[in-house]
């Protein structure tokens, strides 16, 4: 399904495959021989989305541009990058000949160095820095720049570089106490609902 959003549409070289089930929307580029697998979503919402050349998104990948008023997050993927099912980008940027695995999450403002790998069921927190040819392992959390590997044993540790990131500041502009949950993602609704409202002038498009 191919939607315009905010006015735009997306642009898809003729040698792409967008598959039936797969939903391409707003202000998103594809670039020539590239493969978007059926229940992938696209979305680039306020900022845009650019596919290189001869990407793979696999099945239900999700892939969201985000704009907050004073920061814009765009996805970016370099041309030969694999995007694993059930992966989700968030404002983040692939470089080229890059691999994301199944199940693999990487946040706003996150960069993956050409070559590098996340493998499944890893996680990027937003903001980190991915060295070229560095290798993610699986169901591991990588935060930061210098990047440090956390493990889910590392209770203590991770929650403090979770804490550190500012992740619903960098994500959604959100600013709340940490210790009030309620009121942060109170916000955070609020402020998602606020920039999902444009969907209801979204037009689709035949392919």
């Amino acid at each position: 399904m191919i939607i315009r959003h905010r006015g735009f549409e997306p642009q898809i070289d003729h040698s792409v495959f967008v598959a039936p089930t797969a939903v391409v929307c707003g202000k998103v580029g594809i670039g020539k021989d590239s493969r978007i697998m059926y229940g992938a979503v696209l979305d680039s919402e306020g900022s845009h989305i650019k596919i290189g050349e001869c990407v793979i998104i696999l099945e239900n990948a999700v892939i969201r541009a985000t704009a907050l008023p004073d920061k814009n997050h765009p996805v970016i993927i370099g041309n030969n990058v694999n995007v694993g099912p059930h992966t989700t980008l968030l404002g983040c940027v692939i470089e080229p000949n890059s691999f994301i695995a199944t199940g693999a999450t990487i946040l706003h403002g996150s960069i993956i160095g050409s070559g590098a790998a996340v493998a499944v069921s890893a996680f990027v927190h937003a903001n980190t820095v991915i060295p070229e040819g560095f290798l993610v392992p699986p169901h591991t959390v990588a935060i930061g720049n210098p990047v440090k590997i956390y493990g889910t044993n590392d209770k203590e540790a991770l929650a403090d570089a979770v804490r550190a990131v500012g992740f619903v500041k960098a994500a959604y502009g959100v600013e709340a106490d940490w210790k009030d949950g309620g009121k942060r993602y109170k916000r955070v609704t609020e402020a998602r609902s606020k920039e999902l409202k444009e969907h209801f002038s979204d037009i689709i498009l035949d392919k």
